[in-house]
């Protein structure tokens, strides 16, 4: 890893009338636009989304990172992340955020180790560890065969 701090670089622009463009250096663009909930059309992603998907993404990272760490072998991991917005003050926010993840283990896997392993991983993420919101963790482990 390099020394912090790290920087990172997204534009954004749109026209009248179309969607948002995403861009950063080397990466594929993403089409994003308002969520239906707020009268935007759908068939894009939305912030909203987009901030529910780093949650998701960060998750299996740093699990990926703590796993390897630990010395855990398992096989395939799933995440789900659900964020409720709501109105706090008089501003719109997330106020809570359940991720749960469904791990699937080796036959001569530790299921106690990875559970722990997972709610590390929940309490080490960068970008819950960003926000404001409440998190919440559900697990679900498979030992395979």
């Amino acid at each position: 890893m390099q020394d912090l701090p790290h920087h990172y670089v997204v534009n954004a622009s749109a026209e009248e009338g179309e969607h948002v463009t995403i861009k950063a250096t080397d990466l594929p663009e993403i089409a994003s636009d308002a969520p239906v909930q707020f009268g935007g059309p759908g068939g894009k992603w939305s912030p909203e989304e987009l901030m529910m998907a780093a949650v998701a993404d960060c998750f299996i990272l740093t699990f990926r990172a703590i796993a390897k760490a630990s010395k855990l072998e398992w096989l395939s991991i799933e995440c789900s992340v659900d964020g409720t917005l709501a109105r706090v003050e008089r501003a719109t926010q997330f106020t809570a955020v359940t991720v749960s993840a469904k791990l699937t283990l080796g036959t001569e896997a530790d299921a106690s180790k990875a559970e722990k392993l997972l709610h590390k991983s929940e309490e080490a993420c960068l970008i819950t560890n960003s926000m404001t919101a409440e998190t919440h963790l559900n697990t679900d482990i498979t030992v395979a065969g």
